[in-house]
């Protein structure tokens, strides 16, 4: 399946993970762990990582990341062209997020997701980079309800197939309810 052709999510014919994603990535339960502290990749171009990788330029360079969706409160100071070069600088977008439990995440979703579904039609070389401090909540939970709309994924399986490709992975628990609206605003089961 190509990345650019997205499936329909319906309820009656929501996709498994083992049906959604390419042949050559292994099921969830197989998928070898990865080390906590650089970029993981979730889905065929598509990271997760915390602000240091964001920040350096060999990191960005080494994964051609084209896009990054930044998802913390705080600055983020992306490498500048100079750094880059000869590689252009990233198209970047920041949700003002905060990490604990009661922080809007919800009224950001639906922005979140098609900022990512855009990235992707952009090119079919585009590499996308989500993240936030840790790499641990907030960019989990932003690529969790990206997977939810696409795939139609329940939270808890979307949750669950980032964590068996980023170890660390661990959206705090308010997120994971706002989670559970996002599925239910999209007629997604949200369990």
């Amino acid at each position: 399946m190509s990345y650019t052709q997205w499936p329909a999510s319906s309820s009656s014919s929501r996709p498994s993970l083992s049906t959604t994603l390419p042949h050559a990535y292994p099921s969830p339960m197989t998928y070898p762990q990865r080390p906590s502290r650089n970029a993981s990749e979730i889905i065929p171009r598509l990271y997760i990582s915390d602000l240091s990788f964001a920040e350096t330029p060999a990191c960005l360079v080494s994964h051609g990341i084209t896009h990054v969706l930044s998802t913390l409160s705080s600055s983020v100071h992306l490498p500048t062209a100079a750094a880059l070069h000869p590689h252009p600088p990233p198209r970047h977008h920041q949700v003002k997020l905060e990490d604990f439990p009661f922080a809007e995440l919800a009224a950001h979703l639906p922005a979140t997701t098609a900022w990512l579904r855009n990235a992707y039609r952009s090119s079919p070389n585009a590499c996308i980079l989500v993240h936030c401090a840790e790499g641990i909540s907030r960019s989990v939970a932003v690529v969790a309800a990206f997977l939810i709309a696409q795939y139609g994924w329940t939270p808890a399986e979307a949750v669950q197939y980032i964590k068996s490709k980023r170890r660390v992975a661990d959206p705090n628990f308010g997120f994971v309810q706002q989670l559970g609206e996002y599925a239910r605003s999209l007629g997604v089961r949200a369990s």
